[in-house]
């Protein structure tokens, strides 16, 4: 298709003498008198991650036509498959309440300052409603669907008297989230379970865990297409358009998006015209929604991107601990933690590293540097050793770094997850899900459930 407007534009220069801008604009006009293919369906899913994919199964089980898009090769090559893979309990996350949209920046300034021109939105704050209740969800399916999954618990510590208020305040926030069986430990308590670990205090979270994440997912399509949900992969969303009542999806092929010469138009080979639509795109759905011509920008938060590193445990064939171990929480991230996954490999991470975004396409096709440094596990070793003493110079090894797609950014306080529908944006049958980070893996049937009962009509 592409070879095909590149060839139209060139004739349209040899035929006039114009500039190169109004040859791009005559294409454009040109272009849209041609026909592009429009279907019409009931409802499509942006983003083939777990949330993505957890909320397909659950609309196709209400006996809903669902179409999943995805421009990656297959399902979960994004945030997804770059975490730790850790079923969060619920301690960490504001208990329910409500927060106008308008913090989300100071007003007059910056690109929210326009919501003082519009109807005051409220958020309700999620994230410890569906953690608590994406616990539960999860560990149950996995259960009763053979994904691996392990409840190992939890040590969140405090390695000095200044961290202790800290700890008490996760303690009070996870008992007002409903998270079950937590107890502060005296220091000798928690080093009694775990030798290796040094520190003054503890909160046990006995609930926490870790899950297969490659196994959910899959597990997740496979019960998504039982119930009829289409999968089509290297297949980009570049936008839409709002006419009449409807959003129009503009829909390439990932790899003639691949192959785009910026110095022509991007114009859709398919239309999709649903009834509803998730915008679960995961790094790219602030993107994307700038894209959707008649949704209001002023609605869209500012988007930040937090890279985080893993490094693994080289030479030893036991690991040092049997259950996850958080330091205090830092900004942008809970800190350089110890995880395990199921056969027993030990990780150090993720840090934060605050990274500019990138052009949308770019962040349409996922092309964010994953690369891990070596030589940032120098960062790692100090950090490491507050509550692990005994680890050996040279043991990291760079293993994988994840981007956490963020709405709030260095030194800002934490935001909720953003579920945004036609209530607060104004466009009929239009879902965004916007900052779905940590606990997102945790909370995604929960963010499922919701979608499900709220949006389908």
């Amino acid at each position: 298709m592409l070879l095909r407007l590149k060839q139209t534009l060139q004739s349209l220069k040899r035929t006039a003498t114009i500039s190169k801008a109004q040859a791009i604009k005559n294409l454009s006009t040109q272009i849209k008198k041609q026909d592009v293919p429009t279907w019409k369906l009931d409802c499509v899913v942006i983003g083939a991650g777990v949330v993505g994919l957890a909320i397909a199964r659950e609309l196709a089980s209400k006996g809903r036509e669902v179409m999943v898009l995805d421009s990656a090769s297959t399902f979960g090559t994004g945030t997804s498959s770059r975490n730790s893979e850790v079923i969060h309990a619920g301690i960490y996350y504001p208990p329910g309440s409500l927060k106008p949209l308008v913090s989300l920046s100071e007003e007059g300034s910056g690109p929210m300052s326009c919501l003082s021109e519009i109807k005051m939105i409220l958020l309700i704050f999620v994230q410890a409603l569906f953690c608590v209740r994406g616990r539960e969800l999860l560990y149950k399916y996995c259960y009763e669907h053979g994904v691996p999954c392990k409840q190992t618990g939890k040590l969140i510590v405090a390695t000095g008297p200044l961290e202790f208020s800290k700890l008490n305040e996760l303690m009070n926030r996870g008992t007002q989230n409903g998270v079950d069986s937590l107890k502060m430990l005296e220091g000798f308590e928690a080093m009694k379970m775990e030798p290796e670990l040094q520190c003054k205090k503890a909160l046990l979270s006995p609930v926490s865990g870790i899950v297969d994440s490659h196994s959910l997912m899959l597990s997740l399509v496979g019960e998504a297409e039982n119930n009829g949900t289409t999968f089509s992969y290297n297949s980009t969303v570049i936008g839409g358009r709002l006419e009449g009542n409807c959003l129009h999806l503009h829909i390439v092929e990932s790899k003639d998006l691949e192959n785009w010469n910026r110095d022509y138009p991007l114009q859709p080979e398919l239309v999709l015209v649903p009834n509803l639509v998730v915008n679960s795109a995961g790094l790219s759905s602030l993107a994307l929604a700038k894209r959707f011509h008649g949704l209001d920008s002023c609605i869209i938060p500012p988007g930040f991107f937090a890279r985080g590193c893993y490094f693994t445990l080289s030479s030893t064939k036991v690991p040092p601990f049997e259950h996850l171990i958080y330091p205090i929480p830092e900004d942008g991230g809970l800190g350089v933690h110890v995880t395990l996954d199921l056969d027993g490999q030990l990780k150090f991470g993720p840090d934060v590293e605050w990274i500019d975004s990138i052009d949308d396409v770019s962040s349409f096709l996922n092309k964010y540097d994953y690369s891990v440094s070596a030589s940032r596990a120098e960062r790692f070793y100090p950090e490491i050793r507050k509550y692990y003493p005994n680890l050996k110079d040279g043991s990291l090894q760079p293993s994988y770094s994840g981007i956490r797609p963020k709405i709030s950014g260095p030194r800002q306080s934490p935001i909720d997850f953003v579920i945004q529908g036609e209530d607060i944006h104004g466009v009929p049958g239009l879902v965004n899900l916007f900052g779905i980070e940590s606990p997102g893996l945790t909370s995604s049937m929960a963010i499922a459930e919701h979608i499900a009962s709220r949006f389908l009509k």
